[in-house]
């Protein structure tokens, strides 16, 4: 399972977004049948919906959290509003995907402005259902912050893409 977060760490996610953890839980994230693996890039424009996520691992009595952030907000340079939340999904059983879940947050699709965004998704068992409260701004989120506030632990997955901004001409 050491392999499974070396990307994570080149990436500079762990270390900007998380601190190390060992995977515990498969995590698959699609977007329109596109399956997100680390590091790969997607256009905004094909991530404008909610990604399907399944989750592999679990039991009807396991909750899961989902947290979805980007760490290089304006600009990977110059990321002072770091990081921006894009999405918050709770008490997502442990054998179906986040749309089971309770969303907290919604979806916000990603609009890179300047430069290559990371974009991680990670994910926390939650020690029982519980109530989460959602942040009061989507700016200078703190995913560690976030889950220490909600007892959640060290994640159980993560995975993270780039985009970046889409000229006219790129977009498909």
């Amino acid at each position: 399972m050491a392999r499974a977060v070396e990307p994570l760490v080149v990436g500079g996610v762990i270390g900007n977004v998380l601190d190390p953890f060992v995977p515990s839980v498969q995590m698959t994230v699609t977007f329109n049948n596109k399956r997100v693996f680390n590091g790969h890039e997607f256009y905004p424009s094909a991530v404008v919906t909610k990604p399907r996520v399944e989750i592999e691992g679990g039991d009807m009595r396991t909750f899961f959290t989902l947290v979805m952030t980007d760490p290089d907000v304006p600009g990977p340079s110059d990321p002072y509003l770091r990081e921006h939340l894009h999405w918050i999904v709770t008490d997502i059983p442990g054998t179906t995907d986040a749309t089971f879940g309770r969303e907290v947050v919604s979806y916000e699709n990603p609009k890179p402005n300047i430069g290559i965004h990371r974009f991680v998704l990670v994910l926390f068992k939650q020690k029982r259902r519980q109530i989460i409260k959602s942040p009061s701004s989507r700016d200078h989120f703190d995913t560690r912050t976030f889950a220490a506030e909600n007892d959640l632990g060290l994640p159980v997955a993560a995975v993270y893409f780039n985009a970046q901004r889409e000229t006219a001409a790129r977009r498909r």
